[in-house]
């Protein structure tokens, strides 16, 4: 038995993997990687493939990147942790500073955690304490979210969340919040057309927020773009409205930063697009540039204040982690912001996203391509039996699973969420990768479709060398 099947072996004795079907796996030759260098992840067999989703959206700069690591072995050195509470350390205080300096205005205070969940589970947690502090906890608690919405999966954030296929199963174990219609204006909810669904959808979720304000502590979304969903975007407007109907009404907005932030959209945080400061943000995943876990919960300086008080009040945030504000994590992360502060970030994204743009509209021709769905370098791939219907193929079919499984045929890493291929490549991408990425996906689905209707037209059949 060759090494990587003795790796495979001994992974399906010992492991149970996230989002994912054991007992298919169980059957599956998986890949097995040891190393990564730039945008590429190695093998155990020495095969490279490009990382097309960025190691599950974390990875901005490439694997290995010298500044980043350098950073953490120079913190190794000094301190690898310290517990932060009662303490504290000159990473935690320096990120914190510099995070402030890049976010949204009026976010004055920083809360770390380790994870996107994690850090979302502080926002519904210190949104709800704080009306409670103030006086309104009997009134203002309710949850506004959206349908479609993932803001991970702890219990907090579950409910929050709105996939049944990832939450309806704890329904039971979680509370219950209020929920508006995703503008998903593909799939609008109203059945109406595109322009007329941006609308509707912006003007119901206004009307919920003035109808509801006296019993709403938070609402919170994913700005611009809800991930988990399949890449859904929302229309052009809808969160600046957002923001001024809960501004207006006195309901805090929870900002949902963790897979659109650091770039991703074409600036920092997706919010500064439409000018929106939240309430509270949750940040993670690119933090520390794909290296560590780190995750941090911003807020404003009104919020921190309800927490203070008397120590025989009880006012503290009960809240923590054993690795909260991890040193090494926070090294990385400093590295990460420098590596912004000198390099055009956001304009390469622009143009890159200009270029993946361009490359997708061979996809967009196959008539099993439903939408196509793209900000920055957040794109999804939509693929349906009908594009007149926009009838889905049975998921026993597993189309997307597919495509991404023949991907690795042109050595590229691609991870569907349902029949939605996502393309979310590493920001240090070149154009040459954009292109390739792209002509990759769509020569995978081309096969795949194939296989699976008697339509013709494949994409362009470019692969990566």
């Amino acid at each position: 038995m060759g090494r990587t099947e003795e790796l495979r072996r001994r992974d399906k004795a010992v492991l149970w993997h996230p989002f994912t079907q054991m007992a298919d796996w169980e059957k599956d030759d998986p890949l097995v990687m040891e190393r990564g260098e730039g945008n590429y992840l190695y093998d155990t067999d020495g095969n490279r493939y490009f990382d097309g989703v960025s190691s599950l959206w974390v990875n901005l700069f490439g694997h290995g990147r010298k500044e980043i690591d350098d950073a953490i072995r120079a913190q190794l050195s000094r301190l690898a942790h310290s517990t932060f509470l009662g303490l504290s350390h000159p990473p935690a205080i320096e990120l914190a500073e510099r995070l402030l300096a890049v976010a949204p205005p009026g976010l004055s205070r920083v809360f770390y955690s380790d994870n996107g969940s994690t850090a979302m589970e502080v926002a519904i947690k210190m949104a709800f304490q704080y009306w409670r502090q103030k006086g309104e906890g009997e009134g203002k608690k309710t949850f506004l979210t959206l349908s479609e919405a993932y803001h991970g999966d702890t219990i907090g954030s579950v409910s929050a969340g709105g996939i049944d296929l990832f939450h309806k199963i704890f329904r039971p174990l979680l509370f219950s919040t209020r929920r508006a219609p995703t503008p998903h204006c593909y799939r609008c909810p109203y059945g109406l057309s595109r322009p007329s669904c941006a609308l509707r959808c912006a003007d119901m979720m206004e009307e919920t927020v003035r109808a509801s304000a006296d019993s709403l502590a938070a609402v919170v979304v994913e700005p611009l773009v809800q991930g988990a969903a399949g890449m859904l975007m929302m229309p052009e407007g809808y969160l600046s409205r957002l923001r001024a109907v809960t501004r207006e009404r006195d309901v805090l907005l929870v900002c949902d930063e963790v897979a659109t932030g650091f770039g991703r959209t074409g600036t920092m945080f997706a919010c500064e697009r439409e000018g929106v400061a939240p309430d509270i943000m949750a940040v993670a995943k690119g933090l520390t540039g794909g290296t560590l876990p780190l995750a941090a919960t911003l807020t404003t300086e009104e919020v921190y204040g309800g927490f203070l008080g008397r120590y025989e009040e009880f006012k503290t945030f009960f809240h923590g982690h054993s690795y909260t504000a991890n040193p090494l994590g926070c090294a990385a992360a400093l590295a990460t912001l420098s590596i912004f502060e000198r390099e055009d970030v956001h304009g390469r994204v622009s143009r890159l996203s200009a270029v993946m743009s361009k490359s997708l509209e061979a996809i967009a021709r196959h008539p099993n391509v439903g939408d196509i769905r793209q900000l920055g370098l957040m794109a999804g791939i939509e693929i349906v039996a009908s594009r007149r219907t926009k009838e889905r193929f049975p998921p026993e079919r597993k189309v997307g699973q597919r495509v991404a499984r023949k991907a690795r045929e042109r050595g590229v890493i691609l991870r569907p969420l349902g029949d939605v291929i996502v393309l979310m490549p590493p920001l240090s991408s070149t154009q040459r990768e954009i292109e390739d990425l792209v002509a990759v996906a769509g020569w995978a689905t081309g096969e795949i479709l194939s296989e699976e209707t008697s339509g013709g037209g494949r994409p362009t059949d470019r692969a990566i060398p």
